[in-house]
């Protein structure tokens, strides 16, 4: 059982509620520029990409592993916000915060958000 935040779409829409699961995310931390492009998250991908490069440019004074590490704790650290940056850019967004559920899955969290 996992904790879902629910978000309702702005008032006229017709899209579904969101539910964002409150766990440690994977493909964030192992895919970090294509979870932020899923998730239409351009800041932090930029943000992203800006650290990245400065990671590359300082190897050159830490050394690789250093780097490498540093990358990888930065990886970790986007894993476990991961679910902040998604419940942020919907509250952006103008979606509104109703609730947390508890659920099986996603999809049982977004049919108990609907009923």
């Amino acid at each position: 059982m996992t904790l879902y935040a629910i978000f309702d779409p702005k008032p006229g829409k017709t899209d579904l509620p969101a539910a964002i699961p409150e766990t440690f995310s994977w493909f964030a931390a192992l895919l970090p520029p294509l979870f932020l492009l899923a998730h239409g998250l351009w800041l932090e991908l930029v943000a992203w990409v800006l650290a990245v490069l400065a990671l590359v440019v300082l190897s050159g004074f830490i050394g690789d592993d250093a780097a490498v590490l540093l990358y990888a704790l930065g990886a970790a650290w986007l894993g476990f916000a991961a679910p902040g940056l998604r419940r942020h850019a919907l509250a952006w967004r103008g979606w509104t915060h109703r609730g947390e559920r508890v659920a099986v899955s996603t999809d049982m969290a977004q049919l108990e958000a609907i009923r």
